[in-house]
């Protein structure tokens, strides 16, 4: 009895494997960099609630006379990152659909959001009236606030850098591991700022 064969039976010799998954080095080494910021930006929030601690459970004011921190731009700051967050997700979502402008102009939404949070605490800045030199609880404060502009500075220039990259076709649907890294260490960032507004701008 002959043995029929259909051509799906048949798999020709020169078919090629299938390409190995590629590890997704960067996701790791951005989350892995993102936790150790997050733990140290923790750190300098336990020095400073400790220093206040003290100093109110001697009668001591925490801040200075005269010295207002107002609630208004830090309240705006944190909407404005927190849009940002919706934002930068949707770049990675353009990516993963090979919608090149939408994923360009989601970028392009989050870096003016990121600006106008650097803006918004310039300002705030030229309100607080503090001299950054005048003790160590404006030292603290100071750093604080700093080390996350630091933060969201780097934030952008990973930003700008994935988005030149996705404009010039490095990242589509198959590959777009930079775009998930930036919006990974961006929500990294946006989530420090909450710590701080509620431990610096909220308690005082």
């Amino acid at each position: 009895m002959a043995v029929t064969t259909t051509p799906h039976d048949v798999i020709p010799a020169s078919y090629a494997e299938a390409p190995p998954a590629r590890p997704r080095l960067l996701v790791l080494a951005t989350s892995l960099a993102s936790a150790a910021m997050a733990m140290g930006f923790i750190g300098l929030h336990s020095v400073y609630i400790a220093d206040r601690a003290d100093r109110l459970a001697t009668g001591e004011r925490w801040l200075p006379d005269g010295v207002n921190i107002p609630l208004t731009q830090p309240n705006f700051m944190g909407l404005t990152l927190a849009f940002s967050v919706v934002t930068i997700w949707w770049a990675v979502s353009a990516t993963r659909s090979d919608d090149r402008a939408n994923s360009v102009l989601a970028f392009a939404i989050s870096l003016l959001f990121a600006f106008a949070y650097l803006a918004q605490t310039a300002y705030l800045f030229t309100i607080m009236e503090i001299e950054i030199l005048a003790d160590e609880r404006a030292v603290l404060l100071y750093g604080i606030i700093g080390t996350h502009l630091v933060m969201a500075v780097a934030a952008m220039v990973f930003a700008i850098v994935m988005a030149l990259r996705t404009i010039g076709g490095d990242y589509n649907s198959r590959d777009y591991e930079g775009v998930l890294s930036a919006a990974i260490f961006w929500t990294m960032m946006v989530a420090m700022y909450g710590v701080m507004w509620y431990v610096i701008y909220i308690t005082k």
